[in-house]
């Protein structure tokens, strides 16, 4: 497996689908990154030379795109920014609860987690 920042992308795989593998790298951008290092991204990763691994992670450098851990500590800033300054985003995080106005009466178990049974007051 080729390796770009320390992730192991599969050999298998077309670049443009494999830099995917990346956090923080998606479709629409790795095709740019491949566009600029000048790289067909029909190719498999495995038929790629070190020259071309080592461009395009040049690439990746130069646009200044977050990726990984520094990608993870920034959204983790975010968020404890949005807490520590008890803002309504910040509360629906801390609670659980989902954040972007999404009704809560049904459907919402992703952020709630499994339905507590609530016994009748008979």
């Amino acid at each position: 497996m080729a390796r770009i920042f320390g992730i192991e992308i599969p050999n298998e795989k077309r670049i443009e689908a494999s830099l995917c593998y990346i956090y923080g790298i998606g479709a629409t951008s790795s095709l740019k990154i491949l566009e600029q290092a000048g790289v067909d991204g029909n190719l498999r990763t495995g038929q790629l030379s070190e020259d071309q691994l080592v461009k395009i992670a040049q690439v990746i450098q130069s646009q200044g795109i977050a990726i990984e851990g520094d990608l993870r500590r920034e959204k983790q800033s975010a968020l404890k920014r949005l807490t520590s300054i008890n803002c309504y985003r910040g509360q629906r995080h801390k609670r659980g609860l989902p954040v972007r106005g999404q009704r809560t009466r049904t459907n919402s178990r992703t952020r709630k987690g499994r339905k507590k049974t609530v016994s009748s007051k008979n």
